[in-house]
């Protein structure tokens, strides 16, 4: 897939020369800074070395006051609390992290995750029905609730109240909850809008400790579970959450919860001898991404969210690797499904001409499985680069879910459509949506409309957006050990991407495995010294390589560790022959 590289838009030069003197840098990493908004030292020393001081109030939180009011009568009165949340990484973990908090102050309290199959996402009636028939007063929702109008005032005449923390975007109308804590509220003045749903779980019991004069220390043991969270739900790692990221990604490298610690090891990331945790390599916010979300994922794709909170929240190790055993079949199940539904939608695109034709994919068949059309709508987008969505049917609705490409807002287009659906909810790249089956058609239609009108052909047209050009000689060790501290990295701090021109094979680049380049490579007329480079997938490049014509490559700066040994390598993103076209300016 041919993809188009731009070069990101030129910071003014006097602020990068005045930062790289001031904390003594080279210029392109100043200008890396300046990129980030951070233009002066202090701003700078605050970004490489986050502080937990920096947090913010919680109590700067709309509604905040009256959420902490309400559970510290519920502790008073002895009422039973019931901690709900979605079934996905985010609520499993927002569940775990305030659950097992209050349990240390309240013994009056259960948690309830929502069945994917039957109950679906978010609150539904057969929760709030379990709470009344079980005496449940109060219940603190997480990650979920934002739209649950109806459901919240179901549950008041019930005699439940309600406590919504979430992160979603709000509809026109505020649930009837007792507190509604969502920083996307227009009504909101918290400074920090991109919390994930474990992440306001976090500043509910911040504010709790606060109001009770308990030591901040304490909250320090959830912080694993918090930056899980970030990383699995793609929030910006940005301000408050990448605060929240680091220490978190500290505390997962150094001494992670029982639960966590096992999930690791099932998936080769860790060495264990007894009670000895050593890591094989500090674990970045993409193996949570890639590894330890999934797994957490997978108890509620192919049985039950309940299994990976009660996975989360076990103190005992022989527990948890027993449960981590349990979850990691889960996850092989969930892959050998994602795999077979996957290639089922390929099939199904390449023998449709109006699917290859559309601006966006849409794709149904009402055998497929509910827990994976996520993971098909993330592989579709990724192969056809378009707005994607994948229906099944699921207790007499078709449910779906999208995933969108870079500047196309799928929740403004799914909310466009929002008086044909039965329920829908998510962020600006990433949705889910039910309807029922006779609207099915009427809703491709208007959607396809949507998708039409507001996608421009450059962004169907992959974009590698690249933040600085290099020569390999700027590559130094000092270079890298500071380019290291800008992690952890992920929306909004991303790793960043370097381009080089000019350069030719070594003649030892060849291709490993099934279609992957390991490169060796050298600017001839700056340095004869080979810099090394792994490029998957970009085996059918290796024409270009071999050429002996000069090329660019735009890439990533990474660590290789090879038979004990660390070296620097290129991750090589794009492979283009030189030309006067190689990139373009944004602007």
């Amino acid at each position: 897939m041919i993809k188009r590289w731009v070069l990101k838009q030129k910071v003014d030069p006097e602020l990068v020369d005045n930062l790289a003197r001031a904390l003594n840098i080279e210029f392109t990493l100043a200008e890396l800074l300046v990129q980030r908004d951070i233009y002066t030292y202090e701003a700078a020393r605050d970004f490489f070395r986050p502080s937990l001081k920096k947090l913010h109030d919680p109590f700067l939180m709309k509604d905040m006051d009256k959420a902490i009011d309400r559970i510290d009568s519920a502790l008073q009165n002895k009422e039973k609390i019931l901690v709900y949340g979605d079934y996905d990484v985010d609520g499993t973990t927002a569940v775990a992290l305030v659950f097992t908090f209050l349990r240390t102050y309240h013994k009056q309290i259960d948690f309830y995750i929502p069945d994917r199959y039957s109950e679906g996402y978010g609150i539904s009636y057969k929760g709030i029905d379990f709470a009344a028939e079980n005496d449940f007063k109060l219940i603190i929702a997480l990650d979920c609730g934002i739209k649950a109008v109806e459901k919240v005032a179901y549950a008041k005449e019930k005699g439940v109240d309600f406590i919504i923390c979430d992160h979603h975007r709000p509809g026109d109308i505020i649930p009837p909850a007792v507190a509604v804590l969502d920083a996307k509220r227009v009504d909101c003045n918290y400074p920090y809008k991109e919390l994930s749903g474990c992440g306001v779980g976090f500043k509910l019991i911040q504010a709790f400790s606060i109001n009770n004069k308990l030591p901040f220390e304490n909250l320090m043991q959830y912080l694993d579970l918090v930056v899980v969270s970030i990383a699995s739900d793609i929030v910006p790692i940005t301000g408050e959450n990448r605060i929240l990221a680091h220490f978190g990604l500290k505390l997962i490298n150094s001494s992670p919860r029982p639960g966590l610690k096992a999930i690791l090891k099932s998936a080769n990331l860790n060495r264990s001898n007894g009670n000895t945790h050593k890591m094989t390599r500090d674990l970045t916010i993409s193996d949570m991404v890639f590894m330890v979300g999934p797994r957490i994922n997978a108890a509620g794709r192919i049985e039950t969210g309940n299994n990976s909170v009660e996975l989360l929240n076990t103190n005992n190790d022989v527990d948890a690797e027993r449960m981590a055993v349990q979850i990691n079949e889960c996850n092989n199940e969930r892959r050998s499904l994602d795999s077979h539904t996957t290639a089922a939608a390929l099939e199904m695109i390449e023998q449709s001409e109006e699917l290859r034709k559309n601006k966006a994919t849409i794709v149904y068949d009402p055998e497929w499985h509910k827990g994976v059309i996520g993971i098909v709508a993330s592989r579709l987008t990724e192969v056809y680069y378009k707005p994607t969505i994948v229906f099944c049917k699921s207790n007499g609705l078709i449910t779906g879910s999208a995933r969108s490409v870079k500047d196309f807002d799928v929740y403004d287009a799914i909310d466009a459509c929002s008086d044909l659906l039965e329920h829908f909810g998510g962020h600006k790249y990433a949705a889910g949506l039910s309807l029922k089956p006779e609207n099915l058609e009427r809703f491709k239609a208007r959607f396809m409309r949507m998708v039409d009108e507001n996608m421009t052909e450059a962004m169907m047209i992959p974009e590698v957006e690249i933040d600085a050009v290099l020569n390999l000689t700027d590559i130094s060790p000092k270079f890298y050990r500071i380019l290291k501290q800008f992690a952890p990295f992920g929306p909004g701090n991303m790793s960043p991407v370097f381009k080089t021109e000019k350069l030719i094979d070594t003649g030892f680049s060849r291709i490993v495995g099934k279609n992957h380049l390991k490169l060796s490579l050298v600017h001839p007329h700056i340095s004869g010294f080979p810099v090394s480079g792994i490029a998957f997938q970009l085996g059918h490049q290796l024409d270009v390589v071999k050429s002996t014509k000069p090329f660019s490559i735009c890439y990533h700066l990474e660590e290789n560790e090879w038979n004990g040994k660390i070296s620097l390598q290129l991750n090589v993103k794009d492979i283009k022959a030189d030309s006067a076209e190689d990139f373009e300016y944004p602007y």
